[in-house]
């Protein structure tokens, strides 16, 4: 074979290859992309049980403590507010994230409230069904924990991935952007202090 023949071959062989590089880079990134929509769906899961808790807990509380109706107030309020945010995961923003998390906290701060109220009622700490549903939502809050980590650790891998040269090409080329994190919430980097 004449050398031009060796060239263009050479040539269309280094085409190819880049080809079925930049197509498997593509598949990746679409592929870590849904493990960040599936590990946001398992948070979003959590949260929505940890919702579907609140109105059975607050039904058993007031039961023993109906003159406290401005903490039930609150914890409804709070749970309305926080599954009212809906976030889509492929285009979620940092902002969207915090507003997601500032709500789901003020849920939070209402339940724990909620629980301190109930501590005050010995007759309720011994309900079962009261028990039951503070063991459940003990449970929850720790699902809640891991769901936000594993979202995390999706999101970090897919940003890493999409940043890290030269995937980025690919990854700019097709618009792949970064996704946000759940973050500590603001005063978690003191530790609280503690006096005897």
């Amino acid at each position: 074979m004449k050398k031009g023949t060796w060239i263009a071959i050479s040539i269309v062989a280094v085409l190819g290859m880049m080809g079925v590089w930049a197509v498997s880079r593509y598949n990746t990134f679409v592929t870590m992309q849904e493990n960040v929509t599936n590990a946001w769906g398992q948070v979003e899961n959590q949260y929505q049980r940890r919702a579907d808790l609140v109105p059975n807990l607050v039904a058993t509380v007031k039961g023993y403590a109906s003159h406290e109706q401005s903490t039930f107030t609150a914890v409804v309020e709070a749970r309305a507010k926080a599954t009212g945010i809906t976030i889509d995961p492929s285009h979620a923003t940092e902002e969207q994230l915090a507003q997601f998390q500032a709500s789901q906290g003020e849920l939070s701060q209402a339940l724990g409230r909620l629980m301190a109220i109930a501590e005050s009622y010995p007759e309720l700490q011994a309900n079962e069904s009261f028990r039951q549903l503070a063991d459940q939502l003990e449970g929850t809050e720790n699902r809640i924990a891991y769901a936000r980590n594993v979202f995390n650790d999706c999101a970090k891998e897919y940003n890493a991935a999409i940043h890290r040269f030269p995937g980025n090409i690919i990854a700019g080329m097709f618009g792949f952007e970064r996704k946000a994190y759940f973050e500590a919430e603001a005063g978690a980097e003191k530790a609280p202090r503690v006096e005897f």
